[in-house]
């Protein structure tokens, strides 16, 4: 990636629609995708004829022994659009780790490319019966035999280790992250769509709730859950005939780790190294710097990656998130740093960056009712942690 985006102001966020976030629905994953794409496509004022392009990722984020079936545990864009009706002209599924943000640069290149007019974006997730991370092997094979007979799987032991490394080398405590938690909790306790509606988190309750990998305790991760996010995209030149202000895709940045570890084995070091590389790619990409940035929804999966993301992003320097948390820095209520207004995964459930680019939107149109803030020009959506990310800026004014 070299220089501006070229089709900055050129792609537009014109319509939504958010099924509720359920531990289980009360239908299959299949049929809520379907009637959350119809309902996207009518907000936007289109009809599916309209609709020639679908994007998604349709990972399946467990480490347990479940079969990712389409239309049942997962929603392809493919699929999608077979049981909405649509032959499209362009269709595509993002594979990294980065759903929901690698779904809108598909979407935003296809438009900009002209293979198609009208882009639906979809995440649809499930959440099986069972343990979700439960380890299924009897015997383990590849990068898996150096590291699972020791205990060592799945997502939550590959992000407390880092986290640890976090905590001794910048004097940061467990204590201070429960201030986040709670953020995250209360904004996302304040919409109707969310898991956790009407549920805020209090300190002691972060502090007295049961350690699941040393030093991260159950509310340092998002509950996985039921639920589907639709988007609708389209050129400006359309946007400005749709029913709701256009929200732009001003330009976005992806990542790597640059060291040759495995997957499943971060260190901290390999997290700040690639966030910092990212964060030059984004800044270059869009023109602008954190300063530029009116509300900056970061991903909180599980909760170090929302330090990792203010440090990498600049929005502090690095080893100060947990000063910036511990301060107040990010209670929005008080003016601080709007980091987690549209609730995120934490407190919204497992919607893989949904909540951020969500938010975003919300805020960047004018339709977030009575949660509205005032003077919102730019916002960033991120996902993922920073080494395996990705982030987009958006912004409802030409740049």
């Amino acid at each position: 990636m070299s220089g501006r985006f070229r089709a900055q102001n050129q792609v537009a966020i014109v319509g939504f629609a958010q099924s509720p976030i359920r531990r289980r629905a009360d239908k299959g994953l299949g049929a809520l995708a379907v009637e959350t794409a119809l309902a996207a496509i009518a907000d936007a004022g289109l009809e599916r004829k309209d609709i020639d392009g679908f994007t998604t990722g349709a990972l399946f984020p467990t480490s347990g022994a479940y079969a990712s079936v389409d239309g049942v545990s997962i929603v392809t864009s493919g699929w999608l659009a077979e049981r909405i009706g649509v032959d499209p002209r362009f269709y595509a599924g993002f594979q990294g780790v980065g759903q929901i943000s690698g779904s809108v640069i598909l979407a935003a290149n296809a438009l900009a490319a002209g293979a198609c007019d009208c882009v639906l974006v979809h995440r649809a997730m499930s959440n099986p019966s069972g343990r979700y991370s439960e380890n299924p092997m009897t015997e383990a094979a590849g990068s898996a035999q150096w590291t699972a007979p020791s205990g060592f799987w799945g997502a939550l032991a590959q992000c407390a280790l880092p986290y640890r490394e976090y905590l001794e080398r910048y004097g940061a405590s467990r204590e201070t992250m429960a201030h986040a938690a709670v953020e995250a909790r209360k904004h996302g306790s304040r919409i109707p769509w969310s898991h956790w509606y009407g549920k805020p988190l209090t300190v002691d309750e972060y502090l007295a709730s049961r350690m699941i990998a040393d030093p991260m305790c159950v509310h340092d991760c998002d509950i996985p859950i039921d639920g589907v996010g639709c988007f609708v995209l389209t050129t400006a030149d359309r946007a400005r005939d749709l029913p709701h202000r256009p929200v732009y895709v001003a330009g976005f940045a992806q990542a790597l780790p640059t060291a040759p570890n495995l997957q499943s084995t971060w260190t901290l070091d390999d997290i700040e190294e690639s966030g910092d590389a990212l964060a030059r790619r984004l800044w270059e990409h869009t023109g602008l710097g954190p300063s530029d940035i009116d509300l900056p929804q970061v991903y909180d999966g599980f909760s170090p990656f929302i330090y990792w993301w203010l440090e990498c992003l600049g929005f502090c320097k690095r080893g100060e998130a947990h000063e910036l948390v511990a301060s107040g820095g990010i209670d929005a209520d008080a003016g601080g740093l709007p980091i987690l207004t549209g609730g995120g995964a934490l407190g919204n459930g497992r919607m893989h960056g949904v909540p951020q680019m969500l938010e975003c939107y919300l805020q960047l149109s004018g339709r977030a009712g009575d949660r509205q803030r005032p003077g919102v020009r730019t916002a960033l959506a991120c996902q993922a942690p920073p080494n395996y990310g990705g982030v987009v800026v958006y912004s409802n004014e030409t740049l």
